[in-house]
C-alpha cells in the first residue's frame, strides 16, 4: 500500500517537471524568432537617406542601429565596430548640415541572454533538487509512518469547535431506565466533587448490553452531548493489527490521549471483538488480541480515584466476555437496552420522522402497533423506505400507504412482482397460507391475522402475518402448541386439497422441529420433567456455537426424540382436524386468495364469520406459571 503511494506521488512529481520544461521550450521559441522582422539597411543606403531627409532619429545599441524614419517607420542596421557613429557618417558622405538635424541616441543594449542564461543554468538545477527533495520526502514519512501503527485511531466527537451535530438524551426515544442509570454518569462528569466529598467512586467502566440496532452507540453520544465533554469513539477492531503489540500500544495511547483532556468519555463499539475469554480458543487463543485485552484490564484498573475518564463500551455478546472485564472496578455496571415497546416504537418513529413531508393524516400509533420486534434501527430503516417509496411513486409527502408498505418491505423483502406463479403453484400458495390463517384463527392463545397474501417476497413465495395486540414477554406451554399446529397447517392442508406434500413447508417444518425440541430441553414442558437437557459451547474468539455437550445418557436421548416426535404429531393431527372439519371455509378463503392474492384483517373476519351470528373470539387464558422470557416479534408464516 506505501509502495503504490509513494510510485503514485513519483508519477505526479515527473508530469509537473514535463510541463516545467515545455514551459521553457515555449520561451526560448518566444525569445528566438520574434513576431515582426524588422527591414534591414546597408550603412551606404543609411548615409543616403539621411541626406534625403528621410531619416529623422537614429537609436546606437552597441554595434546595432535603430533607424527610424519621418513617417515613424523603423529599419535595422549595423555600424562599424571600431569607429564612432559620426565620424563613419562623415566618412560615408553625410554632410555637417544633415548631421546637425539628426537625432542620435545612445543606450546600452539589454539582450535577452544576458538575464535568461544564468535562469536557464540554475532552473534544471532547481528542478532536479526538488525531484529529489520531494522523493526522500516521501521516503522519510513512509517510515514515519510505521511508528504510526502504534497510535489510537480513535474519532474525536463533543470537541469544542467540532462540526458534528450535539446529540443530547431528549434525541434517544424511550430506554428511559437506561437513561437514568447513565445520568450519574453524566451528573460526575460535569460534579466530580460532590461524590468525590463523600468518598463514592463513580464506576470506571459502563457497558451497555442489548440487541444489535437498540441505540448503544447512539446512547453514549448522547452522555457525551450531555455531559459537553471530548468523547472518543472507536472499535474494538481498530486495535488489532498485523504487527505483533500494536493494539497494546494503541491502548496506551488512547488512553494516554484521554487523561490529558479530562474530563473524557472513551467509547468501545463491538468490544466482544477484543474482549473475549482468553485461552479458549482451538489451538490456543489469538496472542495479539489476548495482549490486546490484558492493556485494557490493566490501563482500567490503574485509573486514580479522581481520574474523570469513564469507559463505555457495548456489546450485543455479554454472554462471551471475559471476566476479568465485568468485575468491579473495571465494567462494573451494566446497562441493558430493551427491545423498545409499542410506546417507545411510537417516539422513536416521531423521531425519525423529524423533516420528513408527511400527509396530515399520518397515523404513528398504527405503524407502532404493526411493528413489534423492531429495533431503533429498524424503526429508522422502514421510515426512510417509506420515503424512497413515496419518491419513486413521485408523490409529494409521504402517506400512511407508503409507511405499512414499507413494514412488509423491512420485514420480508421487496415485492417479486417479476416471479409469476403458474396457475397450479398459484392454487397451491394459497392453500397453503389459507391453512395458516384458518387454523391461527380457530385455535385460543393466537394472535389475530393481519394480512395474507400470496405476492412474492424476498424468498417467500407466500405469507401470513399476525400481529399480537399486547405486547408479552413470556409464554404458555398452550400456546407454544397452537403455534406448532399453525406452522404445520400449511403442510396439512397441503395433504388435504392435493393428496401429496410439496416443498414449500420445508421452513414452516423446521420451526416447528425447533420449537417442539426447545420445548423438551429447555422449557421443561415434556413428561420429562422440569429438567434442562445439553450444554452449549461455543468458540470464544468464533462467538458461534460449534456443538452441544451431552449432559444425558442415550436412553434419555431416546425419550427426548419420543417427546419432540409426540408433540409434533399431536400438533398436526389437531391442524388435520380442524382442516377437515372446516374444509368448505379453507376452500372459500382460498378461492377468495386466488383471486384477489391479499386479504387483509377485515375480509378475512367477515370470511370466517358465522353466517347467523358474529365471531366469537376465544381468549388465551392468563400464564400461571413463568417461563423463561422470549421477546415476541412479528409472526410470519
Amino acid at each position: 500500500m506505501e509502495a503504490r503511494y509513494i510510485m503514485k506521488n513519483l508519477t505526479k512529481n515527473f508530469i509537473i517537471i514535463l510541463l516545467i520544461f515545455l514551459v521553457i521550450s515555449s520561451i526560448f521559441t518566444l525569445f528566438s524568432d520574434p513576431f515582426e522582422k524588422k527591414k534591414e539597411l546597408s550603412l551606404t543606403q543609411v548615409v543616403e537617406k539621411i541626406n534625403q531627409g528621410e531619416i529623422k532619429k537614429i537609436t546606437v545599441l552597441n554595434n546595432d542601429l535603430e533607424i527610424i524614419y519621418q513617417d515613424e517607420t523603423k529599419a535595422f542596421s549595423v555600424k562599424e565596430a571600431e569607429t564612432a557613429l559620426s565620424q563613419s557618417l562623415i566618412n560615408y558622405g553625410v554632410t555637417q548640415e544633415k548631421l546637425k538635424t539628426l537625432e542620435i541616441e545612445t543606450k546600452e543594449k539589454k539582450d535577452v541572454w544576458t538575464w535568461l542564461m544564468p535562469i536557464l543554468f540554475i532552473l534544471p538545477l532547481l528542478v532536479f533538487g526538488f525531484f529529489f527533495w520531494m522523493i526522500f520526502r516521501q521516503a522519510k514519512g513512509g517510515a514515519m509512518q510505521a511508528f504510526d501503527f502504534t497510535k489510537a485511531k480513535a474519532r474525536l466527537f463533543g470537541a469544542e469547535g467540532h462540526s458534528k451535530e450535539k446529540i443530547t438524551f431528549k434525541d434517544v426515544a424511550g430506554l428511559k431506565e437506561a437513561k437514568e442509570e447513565l445520568k450519574e454518569v453524566v451528573d460526575f462528569l460535569k460534579n466530580p466533587k460532590k461524590f468525590l466529598a463523600m468518598g463514592a467512586r463513580i464506576p470506571r467502566g459502563v457497558l451497555l448490553l442489548g440487541p444489535s440496532g437498540v441505540g448503544k452507540t447512539l446512547l453514549a453520544r448522547a452522555v457525551a452531548g450531555e455531559a459537553n465533554v471530548p468523547f472518543f469513539h472507536t472499535s474494538g477492531s481498530t486495535f488489532v493489527e498485523l504487527f505483533v503489540g500494536v493494539g497494546a500500544s494503541r491502548v496506551r495511547d488512547l488512553f494516554a490521549t484521554a487523561k490529558k483532556v479530562t474530563p473524557a468519555i472513551l467509547f468501545i463499539d463491538e468490544l466482544d471483538a477484543i474482549g473475549r475469554v482468553r485461552g479458549s480458543g482451538i489451538g490456543g487463543g489469538h496472542d495479539e488480541r489476548e495482549q490486546t485485552l490484558n492493556q485494557i484490564l490493566v490501563e482500567m484498573d490503574g485509573f486514580e480515584r479522581d481520574t474523570n475518564v469513564i469507559v463505555i463500551s457495548a456489546t450485543n455478546r455479554g454472554d462471551i466476555l471475559d471476566p476479568a472485564l465485568l468485575r468491579p472496578g473495571r465494567f462494573d455496571r451494566k446497562v441493558v437496552l430493551d427491545i423498545p415497546d409499542i410506546n417507545d416504537r411510537e417516539e422513536i418513529l416521531k423521531i425519525h420522522c423529524r423533516g420528513k413531508p408527511l400527509a396530515l393524516n399520518i397515523n404513528l400509533r398504527e405503524m407502532a402497533e404493526r411493528t413489534p420486534g423492531f429495533t431503533g434501527a429498524d424503526l429508522a430503516n422502514t421510515v426512510n423506505e417509506a420515503a424512497i417509496l413515496a419518491a419513486r411513486r413521485n408523490k409529494q409527502q409521504i402517506f400512511q400507504q407508503e409507511l405499512l408498505e414499507s413494514i412488509e418491505k423491512v420485514l420480508l423483502g421487496p415485492e417479486r412482482k417479476s416471479h409469476v406463479l403458474s396457475k397450479k403453484e398459484k392454487e397451491i400458495a394459497a392453500y397453503h397460507e389459507a391453512g395458516h390463517a384458518l387454523v391461527s384463527a380457530s385455535l385460543p392463545g393466537t394472535e389475530p391475522i393481519r394480512k395474507i397474501s400470496i405476492v412474492a417476497r424476498g424468498l417467500a413465495a407466500g405469507y401470513t402475518i399476525k400481529m399480537p395486540t399486547e405486547e408479552k414477554s413470556i409464554k404458555t406451554k398452550s400456546e407454544f402448541l397452537s403455534e406448532m399446529a399453525t406452522l404445520l397447517a400449511g403442510f396439512c392442508s397441503e395433504k388435504i386439497k392435493f393428496r401429496e406434500i410439496t416443498t414449500g413447508a420445508s421452513n414452516d417444518l423446521e420451526r416447528a422441529s425447533q420449537l417442539a425440541r426447545k420445548m423438551v430441553k429447555e422449557y421443561g414442558m415434556s413428561s420429562l420433567g422440569p429438567i434442562s437437557f445439553g450444554e452449549k459451547e461455543e468458540l470464544a474468539f468464533l462467538g458461534k456455537e460449534i456443538s452441544e455437550q451431552r449432559n444425558y445418557s442415550e436412553k434419555i436421548a431416546s425419550q427426548i426424540d419420543k417427546e419432540v416426535k409426540k408433540f409434533i404429531k399431536d400438533a398436526e393431527n389437531q391442524a388435520r382436524k380442524i382442516l377437515t372439519k372446516k374444509k368448505r371455509l379453507l376452500e372459500k378463503i382460498a378461492k377468495t386468495l386466488i383471486e384477489k392474492e391479499t386479504i387483509e384483517r377485515e375480509e378475512f373476519e367477515n370470511l370466517i364469520k358465522p353466517p347467523s351470528s358474529k365471531l366469537k373470539i376465544t381468549k388465551a387464558k392468563s400464564p400461571t406459571k413463568r417461563e423463561k422470557p422470549t421477546k415476541l416479534k412479528i409472526k410470519v408464516i
